[in-house]
């Protein structure tokens, strides 16, 4: 999705500099028009930093690590945070940012490869107005909807964490319908084509059961961000007091792919999990 991103900026006309820690998927980049120069060199210069990893941790890392980008900012320049990460961390990045002079936007991303590439993502962001201002030449060359959701960090991150427990859930329960069909003599194309024009439907079953009607698992998404987003989700849940017994489902289910070695494949291969169980092929 950070590619996608970097390449609708071009498209709006923007210099942008490329980093990532496979050097072929930089190459690639520049010979798209990305602009050359690493981060340390090139820091001072920067108007934006918008940071799309995995997590909190790499977050965390990209920022403030050995190597980190912010201290080499100028004061001013906005940070876009766009990793789903806990609403805590995103408060202490914000307040870190401060420190240095510096703007921070809690802006996770939905909507995935293709329209990140497209410049049409949902972006639920969250931080001052000065941050918010700083941002814009960014958000309008990424996003199709940009969701204004308070004056702090910290509920960007909490409505991510609500659309991920959501869309988790519906991808896990996609893949039990899914078997459960096949267990009745209901093959997945024509639970496609029914459920789709009918009451249970879902994003989720229109955006991943084609790929299990095309036995085509090569990731969009991947397993292995379940295991991270809905253990996002527990985090917050253990400090509510909230038990989030379909999320801990789902999450479990996930987690069996993964234990099959399917961690990288797409996560539509929940499925083979259901249909392991009842001895189904797909």
């Amino acid at each position: 999705m950070g590619l996608g991103m970097a390449q609708s900026l071009l498209r709006a006309g923007h210099r942008v500099h490329g980093v990532d820690i496979d050097e072929a998927r930089v190459a690639a980049f520049r010979d798209d028009g990305g602009a050359e120069g690493a981060p340390a060199d090139v820091a001072a210069s920067l108007d934006a930093v918008v940071t799309v990893v995995l997590n909190g941790p790499q977050t965390e890392a990209v920022l403030f690590g050995e190597d980190g980008i912010a201290p080499r900012l100028t004061a001013g320049t906005v940070v876009m945070s766009c990793a789903t990460i806990t609403p805590s961390l995103a408060q202490n990045l914000e307040a870190r940012c401060a420190e240095l002079g510096l703007l921070y936007l809690d802006a996770p991303i939905s909507g995935g490869s293709l329209k990140a590439a497209s410049g049409d993502l949902s972006i639920m962001a969250s931080g001052s107005d000065a941050a918010f201002s700083a941002a814009k030449d960014v958000l309008d060359a990424t996003a199709a909807t940009v969701f204004t959701l308070g004056a702090q960090a910290g509920a960007g991150s909490a409505m991510k964490a609500v659309n991920q427990l959501l869309v988790g859930v519906h991808i896990a329960a996609m893949g039990e319908a899914v078997a459960f069909a096949k267990t009745q003599g209901v093959e997945p194309e024509t639970v496609l084509e029914v459920i789709s024009q009918c009451a249970g439907n879902s994003w989720a079953l229109e955006n991943r059961l084609p790929h299990i009607v095309e036995d085509d698992y090569a990731p969009r998404s991947a397993v292995n961000i379940w295991l991270k987003d809905l253990g996002i989700v527990e985090e917050i849940c253990a400090e509510t007091g909230l038990t989030p017994h379909l999320a801990r489902t789902a999450l479990a289910q996930f987690q069996k792919a993964a234990d099959d070695g399917r961690g990288r494949e797409d996560d539509a291969v929940v499925v083979k999990v259901y249909a392991g169980e009842a001895d189904i092929a797909l």
